[in-house]
């Protein structure tokens, strides 16, 4: 589903740039900015007009062309003038003589008059003196001399020019999502390329000593770097073009190395790891050397622990969440997917929430927004049913993937009944 949370819409006025404060004392998740004030949008890309397929346009394209450039058939059929079959029926057929044929494609102008039709097919070029076309199915087909059985009124079957976009029309607005029939309308008026919004470049690193590449076989205390892939696919899917740059590496030169090149190339960094909360690790020492980036605690449940700044020259945002794997793709969700649509141009940041009954009861720490991995359906009676998968207290990647929401339990409410109803996220891929 794509549109604003029904909670947490624009209204909020996400696309403010201004400073604010980066680490407020702990407070509900709604409404929490900190990433998107990080943000600004990119500037406006010009592409070829199939690679902007799935971005915004960024420009309003104006049309230099009447469409379509002529008059022309709507249909195979007779071109005719519509007071010669008016009142014709099968019983008392309209005689015309067939003076030739019109098909599509390059073709002199051609005319009739009073008793004569022209055959033409779909897109042909129509002849002056004919205001109407007859289908082919309410004829007897003639060549030489054709019997229309039906007259229909002036105008019909056929595309005057112009009537679909007129020189000096709008074509395509700013803001209008670039899809197959944006892209046949921008071929129709001439365009090769377009102005767009582009996808913002994001770097997706992972920190942490205990992690290993998925073709290493984990030692004792080692864990796979599932977060770089997860992550990056996120991104991707949010409509960023995201790479993955792996685990970040352990020698301090190194690390600033790698993390100064990110800053280089990306438009967003997003790093996911265990990051101290009362002091600095290695990570933290060397993002502080490269700008101002603040860490704190968030009231929400899993992954309470986030981090926001801009670094670098091009004070270039960065947003990091939680290691733990589970915890780092809510985290996503919340912070990171609406950062990465502002970034796209996006009027709707955020996903569409439903109602749903809670199909068995459910806790959430108290002053927490909590967030649950479920599995909601259609009830038979109407409206969504939502099971949670695993009981909130555990994190696992299986269960993780089975679910196709998230279930959002506000931070004032420790238990739902089951019947009760609760907000859900539906986690729909591209949504």
């Amino acid at each position: 589903m794509d549109g604003a949370d029904s909670t947490d819409g624009e209204s909020r006025g996400y696309r403010d740039t201004a400073a604010v404060d980066l680490v407020p004392s702990p407070r509900p998740v709604p409404g929490d900015s900190r990433p998107i004030a990080l943000l600004t949008e990119p500037d406006p890309i010009e592409l070829a007009v199939l690679d902007a397929q799935g971005l915004l346009c960024a420009e309003e394209v104006i049309s230099e062309r009447a469409l379509p450039a002529f008059d022309q058939a709507a249909l195979d059929g007779y071109a005719v003038r519509a007071d010669d079959v008016l009142g014709a029926t099968p019983n008392a057929p309209a005689e015309l003589a067939v003076v030739g044929e019109s098909v599509a494609g390059a073709s002199a102008p051609s005319s009739i008059g009073p008793g004569l039709a022209l055959k033409v097919t779909a897109g042909a070029m129509l002849p002056a003196g004919a205001d109407v076309v007859v289908p082919s199915v309410w004829t007897d087909q003639g060549a030489v001399r054709v019997g229309v059985h039906a007259g229909p009124p002036a105008g019909s079957y056929v595309r005057r020019a112009g009537d679909d976009v007129a020189p000096g029309d709008p074509a395509v607005q700013v803001g209008t999502p670039i899809g197959p029939a944006q892209i046949s309308l921008l071929a129709a008026v001439g365009r090769e390329r377009v102005l767009v919004r582009p996808r913002p470049r994001v770097a997706v690193l992972c920190a942490g000593s205990e992690l290993v590449d998925v073709g290493t076989i984990p030692a004792p205390g080692q864990v796979v770097d599932v977060n770089s892939y997860a992550l990056a696919a996120a991104a991707r899917d949010a409509g960023a073009d995201a790479y993955r740059s792996g685990i970040l590496p352990s020698d301090r030169r190194r690390l600033t190395e790698v993390l100064e090149s990110q800053l280089l190339r990306s438009d967003l960094v997003l790093i996911a790891g265990t990051f101290a909360g009362g002091g600095f690790d290695m990570v933290q020492e060397a993002l502080a050397e490269l700008g101002e980036m603040r860490f704190g605690q968030v009231t929400m449940h899993p992954g309470p622990a986030q981090g926001f700044g801009r670094l670098g020259r091009d004070q270039i945002p960065v947003i990091c969440v939680p290691g733990e794997p589970v915890a780092a793709l809510v985290s996503f969700e919340v912070f990171v997917r609406p950062a990465i649509r502002l970034m796209l141009g996006k009027r709707q940041l955020f996903r569409r929430t439903v109602q749903a009954i809670a199909g068995q009861p459910l806790v959430s720490p108290l002053g927490y927004r909590q967030y649950l991995h479920g599995m909601v359906m259609r009830h038979p009676d109407g409206g969504y049913v939502v099971e949670p998968v695993g009981d909130g207290t555990d994190a696992l990647l299986a269960r993780m993937a089975r679910a196709n929401c998230l279930i959002v339990i506000d931070e004032d409410v420790t238990e739902v009944a089951a019947g009760g109803l609760v907000t859900v996220m539906p986690l729909l891929l591209g949504g």
